[in-house]
């Protein structure tokens, strides 16, 4: 890594992804259905169903793989937690929202108990929590 992660850069891109295969399929989609207006009838009908069909697959095959990391990293976390936070504020992982859990991820172990604190005391949502962490714990695993 080249640069280190922060707030501001921490979103993932995928060339191939979201500068390749997102644009064909979605061209494809346009393309034909062009030819189904300009040539209606099943065959037109079809191959605008599958491409459709193609399209939505691919959303949905990217966002099994980041509900299933996000999966992960709730369990991480409440590992990383419970090693980390002193009581009271050990008895109360439970209480954090899965969003709250996937913020946290980025905050270092030393400023965690506070954010931690803070996140159930003042319902913070998962962006206000990133903009809170002061000493970023990368995270270039990200899908």
């Amino acid at each position: 890594m080249s640069k280190p992660q922060t707030l501001s850069n921490h979103a993932k891109f995928d060339p191939s992804w979201h500068f390749f295969v997102v644009p064909v399929l979605l061209i494809n989609v346009i393309v034909a259905g062009y030819y189904l207006f300009r040539y209606p009838g099943f065959i037109g009908a079809w191959v605008f169903v599958v491409s459709v069909a193609l399209f939505i697959n691919s959303g949905r095959m990217r966002s099994y793989a980041t509900h299933l990391q996000d999966r992960i990293i709730r369990v991480e976390e409440r590992l990383r937690l419970a090693a980390i936070l002193p009581e009271p504020l050990r008895s109360r992982i439970g209480e954090l929202t899965d969003d709250q859990l996937i913020g946290l991820r980025f905050a270092s172990d030393a400023e965690l108990p506070a954010l931690v604190k803070r996140a159930l005391d003042e319902k913070l949502s998962r962006a206000d929590i990133k903009k809170a962490v002061t000493n970023w714990r990368p995270d270039y695993s990200r899908v």
